[in-house]
């Protein structure tokens, strides 16, 4: 592979580059999603590529696995930008990189490849580097918003006013927990405190069960998926309807709480559906980011199995953006899956998936979660 001509740029540098107006400058950040959740510099893009993208493209991506939105490509490519920067966390030029298919280097390489105009450059000592000399640039990183109120509620507060702080179980602790500023994570507990959702500024609720009852229908909207917390309930064929509902609920500047009965299985499962085909990441960035929030999450052994099957279409090259919807379903019957890993399921998410002889699972899963 060619090493492409790539300059480097010192942090006062960028910094004169983001703050000169009419000569706008394209920050790729190629971090970790980890990572650049928990800090970045204000008005940088994301870049993802996932192992799998790496596989089957063999050191070679296009621009649209860096760039996945078509008005940013256009823009580059009709000359919109000054400059290009890419940073990683400690700053490494393309050709002393230790990783040839890491993402700076595959980024650079399609640029440099596609973007031939671009002004390329890698910014000196990373994100690292940069948050110390101009901290006022870069989001500051924030513990999740996390709200503890009385578990005894007696006011109209709550669906439940009798319940007391004594033995309270786990799962109910505490109150909802942030997993995106418009995403939260909690039990069924938690959806009856109307005084709980109220501070945390909820206005839609996703219901994942066929029995929690929806307490405030008159004040919020709610949205119900039926599933029970078994091996042989099929939670991904909601996936998509959910996902689609949490954005439309975003985009209207609203927020979600998602919740089952312990919002420990089934309602992390949605969550995590959510943060892997919206942010292009692997089942295991995802649910360490959301065991970070809410550490007693746990998917039964079946739902992780739908999950990785679901990664696996997620992360696909060319990929539809609606995975696992029937119309692809429809496309897919008969043809061969490629997944990223055997993992056993107790339904037949795709015709592909198969079990494995033995069930060895790392997570311990509750009843009626």
């Amino acid at each position: 592979m060619v090493t492409p001509e790539v300059g480097s740029l010192d942090c006062l540098s960028l910094r004169g580059l983001l703050r000169e107006r009419g000569a706008p400058c394209l920050l790729l950040d190629c971090r970790s999603f980890f990572a650049y959740s928990a800090a970045h510099v204000s008005g940088s893009v994301h870049v993802r590529v996932s192992g799998l993208v790496r596989r089957r493209a063999k050191g070679a991506v296009g621009l649209d696995h860096i760039l996945p939105s078509e008005e940013l490509r256009a823009r580059l490519l009709a000359g919109a930008y000054r400059a290009v920067v890419l940073l990683d966390e400690r700053g490494g030029q393309p050709d002393r990189a230790r990783r040839g298919d890491s993402t700076l280097v595959l980024a650079a390489h399609a640029l440099a490849r596609e973007a031939r105009a671009a002004r390329l450059s890698v910014l000196q000592g990373g994100f690292e580097a940069f948050a110390a000399a101009c901290p006022e640039l870069c989001t500051k990183p924030a513990a999740p918003l996390t709200l503890t109120l009385p578990l005894s509620a007696h006011g109209p507060g709550s669906a439940s006013p009798t319940r007391s702080p004594c033995g309270t179980p786990l799962c109910d602790q505490g109150g909802p927990v942030e997993i995106l500023p418009f995403l939260y994570l909690g039990s069924a507990y938690h959806a009856s405190r109307k005084d709980m959702l109220d501070a945390l500024g909820i206005t839609a609720l996703i219901n994942v069960s066929a029995n929690c009852p929806d307490h405030f229908e008159d004040h919020y909207q709610y949205k119900r998926i039926p599933v029970e917390d078994s091996h042989k309930a099929d939670i991904s064929s909601w996936f998509n309807e959910a996902i689609d509902f949490i954005d439309s609920v975003k985009n209207a500047g609203g927020r979600v709480f998602v919740h089952c009965q312990a919002g420990i299985s089934r309602s992390a499962t949605i969550c995590l559906a959510y943060l892997m085909r919206t942010n292009r990441v692997k089942l295991d960035e995802a649910f360490e980011f959301v065991k970070q929030r809410r550490s007693i999450i746990s998917p039964n052994f079946s739902f992780m199995g739908q999950l990785l099957q679901f990664e696996s279409q997620v992360l696909a090259p060319h990929c539809s953006a609606e995975v696992g919807s029937p119309a692809l379903a429809a496309l897919d019957r008969g043809a061969s899956t490629t997944t990223v890993f055997n993992f056993p399921v107790s339904i037949p998410v795709h015709p592909a998936a198969s079990a494995l002889s033995y069930l060895q699972s790392p997570i311990t899963t509750s009843p009626s979660c």
